[in-house]
């Protein structure tokens, strides 16, 4: 009895010691905790800013910040190489702030009456190499409904309702968004900068949710046209880039879903329009002549929100200070093998042929960078 009672014992022993080993091999190395609780551990923070903060300058290795589950209501900037952050789950784990383009900024230094304008309104701004998102959601929780409810006359209306969830801003490439929610409604999704890729992600959004002149990939991925406030036409738009005319790829999407909210009608969603941003040259201050952009569907499906024509015209600033629009016809955007309900082969919708669409792989797109 007592011979089988140590051997008991020293089983459950080393069995004991062989779970810990294998869930320590198993279980990946944070340079940094973030969670809402206390803790005396040396690496733990209970903000994203602060595991930020403390995070090396230069590191030339992922510096891993691991985020438990929670509510963050923080406004963050990535200036460091490197970071990445890895929520719990993209469900549970929520970075989120409200601040849209024409509301005050509060931010230190900001002068009296200065605003956040389009870019400054990002809950999450990235501004280094190297940076990766993944099992969490990035929202700008502004309410756009509600304002957008309002009568155009209403007194408590606001304007200038950009409010972007998410900004590459120049200094960032090679940023890697994987198994995130990017969540907002107008101009969710601010792709400014330098390569980027987004792997079985959900961005969603109304008016143009995904935009900017930044080369970007979007694989196996949501994108859903979100609700109105009140009933518009179009409803809104899928994407408004505004890539240069040198730059051979723009905003690629493959292999996606092009999803809607119940209350989005039939045929009012375009796929994109061409933005040409405001810009000050020389000569004056008028719309980009050089922003061609570029849109691409490869292999999505897409409900039928998506309009019939695809594609939408954009307006702009002439150098005689009036106003034109852009045409579609006159920008890059193209399709191949689209499906569903949304899909429709015609004039206006300009199709890739079988030998084009080879232009249109992970590997060509972001070129000596393969993560």
């Amino acid at each position: 009895m007592i011979f089988y009672r140590h051997y008991s014992i020293l089983a459950i022993i080393f069995f004991s010691l062989f779970i810990t080993a294998c869930a320590n091999q198993s279980s990946p190395r944070y340079e940094a905790v973030v969670s809402q609780t206390e803790s005396t551990a040396a690496n733990h923070f209970t903000s994203i800013a602060a595991a930020l903060e403390a995070a090396p300058g230069d590191s030339t290795k992922p510096y891993r910040i691991f985020i438990h589950a929670g509510e963050y209501y923080e406004k963050i900037i990535i200036a460091k190489p490197n970071i990445h952050l890895i929520g719990a789950d993209k469900n549970t784990t929520r970075l989120h702030y409200d601040a849209y383009a024409g509301q005050q900024a509060s931010f230190a230094g900001a002068t009296k009456g200065q605003i956040w304008g389009t870019s400054g309104s990002a809950t999450v701004t990235v501004r280094a190499t190297g940076v990766l998102l993944q099992q969490l959601t990035v929202e700008n929780s502004f309410d756009f409904l509600r304002n957008d409810a309002l009568e155009p006359g209403a007194t408590e209306r606001v304007g200038n309702t950009q409010a972007v969830a998410l900004f590459l801003d120049m200094g960032s490439d090679k940023f890697i968004a994987r198994e995130v929610k990017l969540l907002g409604y107008q101009d969710t999704l601010y792709v400014n900068s330098g390569r980027s890729w987004f792997d079985k992600s959900l961005i969603a959004g109304n008016v143009d949710f995904i935009f900017g002149r930044g080369n970007a990939l979007f694989t196996d991925s949501e994108i859903k046209t979100l609700a109105r406030g009140r009933a518009s036409m179009p409803h809104g738009y899928v994407t408004a880039p505004s890539t240069n005319i040198n730059d051979v790829y723009g905003l690629t999407f493959i292999n996606c879903k092009l999803t809607r909210a119940a209350s989005v009608p039939d045929n009012s969603v375009p796929l994109g329009r061409p933005w040409h941003p405001t810009t000050q040259f020389a000569d004056g201050r008028y719309a980009d002549p050089n922003a061609i952009g570029k849109t691409v569907f490869i292999n999505s499906w897409m409900d039928a929100h998506i309009t019939t024509d695809g594609w939408y015209s954009m307006s702009g600033t002439a150098k005689d200070g009036s106003k034109k629009d852009f045409l579609p016809q006159d920008a890059r955007f193209f399709e191949y093998n689209s499906s569903g309900p949304g899909a429709a082969l015609n004039n206006k919708r300009r199709q890739l042929n079988a030998t084009e669409a080879e232009a249109y792989t992970r590997k060509k797109i972001l070129g000596d960078w393969q993560p």
